[in-house]
């Protein structure tokens, strides 16, 4: 493959060394030779070796190859994706937020919320609002529900950064009880509620809703819906 064609082994022995790998097991586990591996780490600095009491040196264990595997093949294809995507034009944006909102959106009449703790789609949610809509700042809430124990000035700080929403307009938080069989340090921010009270805009939302989820949304402009017994789901037949 020559020179240019072993990049990827070349980052993988290097990883590999990083982690305190031996030059021949890093040249066992890539299928190369052991000067190539010699040459390609060799600005890497060495690992200390760590030794059992008996001066014996103690190796790390391997990591699994399939883990490996996985690892590299879900990296691959989260670049993949996010270069497939690119960047989301207004109508994109609108029908993202749309499909975003039929999912976890608050449906009863009268304001527009959702729930949520992960910053990335409550981040989502809010710029999809303020660019979709006309918006009333003065008009956005936000709740926390956050376990005792757990930093709330820190957590609303956070939210009221990531939000854009001030922290005086912050109600009053829900505390919950720790559950002892509940890791919640996965949550240490906890779940943010943010509601805007507008029953119009909600009543848009809505009807965007019924729009992208209606039939005639998906046909394929014969009348018919994309997905038919005997295609799969992009519409190629089996």
């Amino acid at each position: 493959m020559g020179y240019r064609g072993k990049l990827a082994e070349q980052e993988a022995a290097r990883a590999l060394r990083a982690d305190g790998w031996a030059l021949a097991a890093i040249a066992a586990e890539l299928g190369v030779a052991k000067s190539s591996v010699s040459r390609w780490v060799r600005d890497v600095p060495a690992p200390t070796v760590p030794r059992s009491p008996g001066g014996r040196a103690v190796r790390p264990a391997r990591p699994h190859a399939q883990a490996e595997r996985k690892a590299r093949e879900i990296a691959e294809l989260r670049a993949e994706g996010a270069a497939r995507v690119g960047t989301l034009s207004e109508r994109d944006l609108l029908l993202a937020g749309v499909a975003l909102y039929a999912g976890e959106g608050h449906k009863r009449d009268g304001a527009v919320a959702m729930a949520n703790s992960d910053p990335a789609l409550v981040r989502f949610f809010c710029t999809w609002l303020r660019r979709c809509f006309e918006v009333d700042e003065h008009r956005l809430r936000a709740r926390l529900y956050l376990h005792e124990g757990l930093d709330l000035e820190a957590a609303t700080r956070f939210w009221s950064d990531l939000t854009a929403i001030p922290a005086t307009h912050f109600g009053r938080p829900y505390r919950a009880v720790p559950d002892g069989g509940i890791r919640h340090s996965n949550h240490e921010h906890g779940c943010l509620t943010v509601r805007y009270s507008c029953a119009h805009t909600h009543r848009r939302i809505m009807g965007l809703i019924d729009g992208v989820f209606t039939p005639a949304a998906t046909s394929d402009g014969g009348g018919g819906l994309w997905y038919r017994s005997g295609s799969d789901r992009s519409g190629v037949a089996q």
